[in-house]
């Protein structure tokens, strides 16, 4: 019996470590103004944060901001290349944050938004900056990471 229990916790606790799953864009983004069109990315477990062990994409932005929305459009983009080997972590600064995002919002966060952080496997960041940045040049930073 307390083998069963003990394993029942782990899977419970196992299910919050994920970080975001099934990331879809809004279709309804505006790409030609600053609108607000509501949560830029939705899908599963977007209250998580890093654990180490895969590296990780994480990404701040605010709902009204045009480089925001074709920064979320980059990131999908790339969550549909690697989202079997990479965590992918997605902080609204519209809405309330979990106690992980919050940590890599201070730690991260430069105040600017767009914010792109690329973390290695231990937690390392590779890249951490704010402004659009180009998928081919993320991509290439996670293929390194995942060597």
């Amino acid at each position: 019996m307390k083998l069963r229990s003990i394993l029942f916790s782990w899977i419970v606790l196992s299910a919050f470590a994920f970080a975001g799953d099934h990331l879809k864009l809004n279709p309804k983004l505006d790409y030609t103004s600053d609108s607000q069109d509501g949560p830029l990315i939705t899908g599963e477990h977007m209250d998580a944060g890093f654990k180490a062990g895969k590296p990780a994409y994480v990404i701040l932005y605010g709902e009204a901001c045009y480089n925001s929305k074709r920064q979320a459009r980059r990131t999908v983009e790339l969550y549909g290349k690697y989202k079997d080997a990479v965590q992918f972590v997605i902080i609204d600064l519209d809405h309330p944050l979990s106690p992980a995002q919050d940590e890599l919002k201070k730690r991260y966060y430069a105040g600017y938004i767009p914010h792109v952080v690329v973390l290695d496997t231990a937690g390392n960041p590779l890249y951490n900056s704010s402004g659009e940045v180009d998928a081919s040049a993320i991509s290439s930073l996670l293929d390194n990471a995942l060597r």
